[in-house]
């Protein structure tokens, strides 16, 4: 019988501070939500890589100098390669030898007819990964460490980004978060800093701390079955942050604010609270939406948010554009009227539940 090792791992959703997260000092609120992605891995003869939901089978590897080179061309493969070259770069200097292995990943993070809901797929995956190879290898790592890894291999790949979405994955639960110091990180890479030291390190600004909600307060997840196009508002509002520094740095305090009165709800146990705390991040998303002139959000976000403030209170979540809005209300009969009142407007509600495990390994054996 050859062992496997099961990984699962969360998707995750955005509560609060969208955008204003990307900067130096921005805070948020990021949940992981029950939509896991799944991992097999076990000794192979070969390295081999499967993920049968994207048409990638047996996808296989040489390993020359730290480099990976796989036998498929597929870009779909870029967030994985980054995490497992990093993974085995760490081994080599923790005196580790690598040994070939077949890895098979699955992920509910869409759903089965393929509608994407954006529950931060690369994120997870790449989180995915590294536990993975942690558990196969024995290589205890604390869960700091599992999003360190994560966020250096997600962050090259893509080359911006808060990480916020890679520390829901890792952690579980709800999380008020704040970015590293994306500069201090590049610096650290480009000076070749080992991975082992750059682990030990204080990552400037990093906050990572769980919350938990008020008692009363229910959140709900509705889907306006369309596909967000973020980078065309990504990119408009970069454009903002250049032209009119001082409107942004408004957007930034506004946004904060809001947050930390969710925060202040979170730990008063004060749901009232947390709903004024959203209801603050929208109008200030809606304040940056109207600068920038993008549409955050499309005229069925606005609905699902218009019906959501007549029970508590909406927004978007995430860069908006389309995928999910959210709400929360106060008990689970204001939830039941809300997604009813949504359904009436072809809005989906989403049966997820917050994912209070994060990263973690199943304890299954199999042939």
């Amino acid at each position: 019988m050859t062992s496997s090792i099961h990984v699962r791992v969360p998707g995750k959703l955005m509560i609060a501070g969208e955008y204003a997260v990307l900067e130096p000092g921005g805070q948020a609120i990021v949940a992981a939500v029950d939509r896991y992605m799944q991992a097999v891995i076990k000794s192979d003869e070969s390295y081999m890589l499967s993920l049968p939901q994207l048409g990638l089978e047996n996808v296989t590897w040489t390993m020359t100098d730290g480099k990976i080179t796989f036998n498929s061309a597929s870009p779909k493969l870029a967030f994985l390669k980054s995490a497992i070259q990093l993974f085995h770069h760490y081994l080599k200097e923790i005196d580790v030898q690598p040994r070939p292995f077949s890895l098979t990943i699955t992920s509910e993070l869409d759903d089965a007819s393929g509608k994407k809901y954006g529950l931060g797929s690369s994120a997870a995956v790449v989180v995915t990964i590294i536990k993975s190879l942690s558990e196969f290898y024995s290589v205890a790592l604390p869960i700091l460490d599992i999003y360190k890894l994560a966020a250096i291999a997600h962050f090259k790949t893509q080359g911006n980004g808060s990480c916020a979405d890679v520390a829901a994955s890792a952690y579980g639960g709800w999380l008020q978060y704040a970015p590293f110091q994306a500069e201090w990180l590049l610096q650290e890479l480009n000076n070749e800093t080992s991975i082992v030291q750059i682990l030990r390190s204080e990552w400037p600004n990093l906050f990572i701390e769980s919350i938990t909600p008020p008692s009363q307060l229910k959140l709900c997840v509705g889907w306006t079955q369309s596909v967000a196009r973020t980078a065309p508002m990504v990119a408009k509002i970069q454009q903002l942050r250049h032209d009119q520094p001082e409107l942004f740095q408004q957007f930034l305090e506004n946004s904060k604010l809001a947050v930390q009165q969710v925060v202040r709800g979170f730990k008063e146990d004060d749901p009232d609270l947390a709903i004024k705390g959203l209801a603050g991040n929208r109008v200030a998303l809606m304040q940056l939406s109207d600068a920038a002139v993008v549409s955050i959000e499309t005229p069925t976000l606005k609905t699902l948010i218009q019906i959501a403030d007549r029970f508590g209170s909406g927004k978007t979540s995430g860069a908006g554009g389309g995928d999910c809005g959210i709400a929360f209300v106060k008990g689970e009969a204001q939830a039941e009227a809300l997604e009813k009142e949504w359904r009436k407007e072809r809005i989906d509600p989403l049966n997820l539940k917050v994912s209070q495990i994060g990263a973690e390994r199943r304890m299954q054996t199999d042939d």
